[in-house]
């Protein structure tokens, strides 16, 4: 039986990408590898004991949507976090963010909008999840550049209308992966105005919301909320950065009442709930900010090493939120593959190349010229790999 193209024409995913074209390629000196957005940094020191604490739970089926006290603990961290009041009843726990910004296009995306094939609005480059949630729902991917010239987020405002009259989502990430741009409140207000005046929703991709360099960055459903639009939004999150827990899989989708409750009956008839050691771990994590906090210092530091060593690198730009480095490619040495195999064959660094994140469309690849570094190695091993990186592509300039 055929593969349906819809999915059979999706290009190979990033890292086995990246692995075939360095296949046979030996490391010029120890490796160090920054290509994966793997936090680590310490876990906190309460998984264990409470993962114990509730070991006899793996016995039992746990709820779809989220135990009382998982969803309570999310729903008061979004209370001292953004100022919103969101009732559990417009909560539900997901297994990552990944589970949750697939299955909100299969539970809320329509398959026809205005009689046509509806549109799904995609930052270029982009998560690759976004676009096979697209191709899930027989949507039409729509990829927006975002690129040096619109701050590095995408201007929707700037589609046909045709396009946006058949819109039915807009995602969008902040602190942007792989860019580390944060979109403002002026931002987030003119896409929420957008989105209503056109009929569609957004979905908020804010996993790296609490990793941040000077200002927490703004809620796109806490502006919605301001706006009396809070049902335009359905915001994720997760514990894989802010907790440094991205095994434990633990997230949530917040939103209207509405949009939760068709996600929830997904999740009652395809879905998979989390362990409930898995949320009795979640709900004390989404309780203490400490652990948070110490996390964000070291990766603070990590941006002033960055800045430190690359900040007179033509076209460096600090990273405002996140922890990856978006990095120009020298016209010397090609594009971003060209530079992934340079940096690997010269210097023992694996990075991502930017073309690997993104989809060429009309007006090129914009992640072609530029590569993916991740700042999660502890500071000693980020500067020095950085200083290695900055003598092999930009010949110590």
């Amino acid at each position: 039986m055929a593969i349906p193209e819809r999915f059979s024409n999706l290009p190979d995913y990033a890292f086995p990408r990246l692995r075939k074209l360095l296949a046979g390629i030996e490391p010029g000196g120890d490796p160090l590898i920054l290509t994966i957005g793997e936090p680590r940094h310490a876990l906190p020191d309460f998984v264990g004991p409470v993962m114990a604490e509730s070991i006899a739970d793996f016995g039992k089926y746990p709820s779809n949507e989220g135990t009382a006290e998982l969803l309570a603990a999310i729903s008061g961290w979004l209370q001292r976090r953004h100022g919103l009041d969101v009732a559990p009843e417009r909560i539900m726990a997901l297994n990552g963010t990944r589970e949750g910004l697939f299955n909100a296009a299969l539970a809320l995306a329509p398959e026809r909008k205005n009689g046509q094939q509806p549109a799904i609005l995609i930052p270029n480059p982009f998560y690759q999840v976004y676009a096979v949630a697209a191709a899930a729902v027989g949507a039409e991917p729509v990829f927006v550049p975002a690129v040096p010239e619109t701050g590095h987020l995408p201007r929707f405002s700037g589609l046909p209308a045709e396009v946006l009259d058949r819109a039915t989502v807009a995602y969008l990430c902040s602190p942007a992966n792989p860019q580390g741009s944060i979109a403002s409140e002026d931002y987030l207000e003119e896409l929420i105005a957008l989105a209503d005046r056109h009929d569609f929703l957004i979905f908020a991709d804010e996993c790296y919301s609490e990793i941040w360099r000077d200002t927490p960055p703004p809620g796109a459903l806490a502006v919605a909320t301001r706006m009396g639009l809070p049902d335009r939004v359905v915001m994720f999150n997760s514990l894989s950065k802010r907790s440094n827990l991205p095994g434990l899989r633990s997230g949530f989708a917040a939103g209207g009442a509405a949009q939760i409750a068709q996600l929830r009956q997904l999740r009652n008839y395809a879905g998979a709930p989390l362990p409930l050691p898995v949320q009795r771990v979640s709900t004390m994590a989404w309780t203490d900010e400490a652990h948070v906090d110490a996390s964000r210092a070291l990766y603070q530091q990590k941006y002033a090493i960055a800045d430190r060593v690359l900040g007179n690198v033509p076209g460096y730009q600090p990273v405002q939120g996140g922890f990856f480095l978006w990095l120009p490619v020298p016209e010397s040495v090609g594009d971003s593959e060209d530079a992934a195999k340079k940096l690997w064959a010269e210097a023992g660094i694996q990075v991502l190349p930017g073309a690997y994140l993104a989809r060429d469309t009309a007006g090129g690849n914009p992640g072609r010229n530029f590569i993916r570094v991740a700042l999660v190695a502890a500071a000693d091993q980020t500067e020095a790999a950085l200083n290695r990186l900055k003598n092999c592509l930009y010949q110590g300039g």
